[in-house]
């Protein structure tokens, strides 16, 4: 059973997979998310810290952690939803840790990443 989930999975690999820009957990990401209210469909903009990416494949999701009015705020969301607009990398961040759910206990400056350095050539 699990070989033909497997096939069934390999065959729809690319179909109607978008391209995002390459993100990992520490990174600084915006998402523009389609939202629906009644008949009427708007773009809202999700921007904050990615905590961890999960699963593999199609059902892969990732989380985003912001702090909205001094409440931590967490979406998941899957990879390939079509309701995502598109995805901004602003920062790339240098954590250590793949899931990096040590700064849900964080506030202010404490709850800061370092940034990246880009090698010059």
């Amino acid at each position: 059973m699990e070989e033909l989930i497997k096939i069934a999975e390999a065959a729809f690999e690319n179909v109607g997979q978008k391209e995002y820009p390459n993100f990992k957990s520490g990174d600084t990401i915006t998402v523009d998310y389609k939202i629906k209210e009644g008949n009427k469909e708007r773009v809202q903009s999700f921007r904050g810290v990615v905590i961890q990416r999960k699963g593999a494949g199609k059902t892969q999701t990732f989380t985003i952690r912001k702090i909205s009015n001094g409440i931590g705020v967490e979406r998941i969301i899957p990879i390939n939803s079509p309701f995502i607009d598109k995805i901004e990398l602003n920062k790339a961040g240098r954590v250590r840790r793949a899931r990096i759910f040590y700064i849900r206990k964080l506030t202010g400056k404490k709850a800061r990443i370092k940034e990246k350095r880009m090698k010059v050539e």
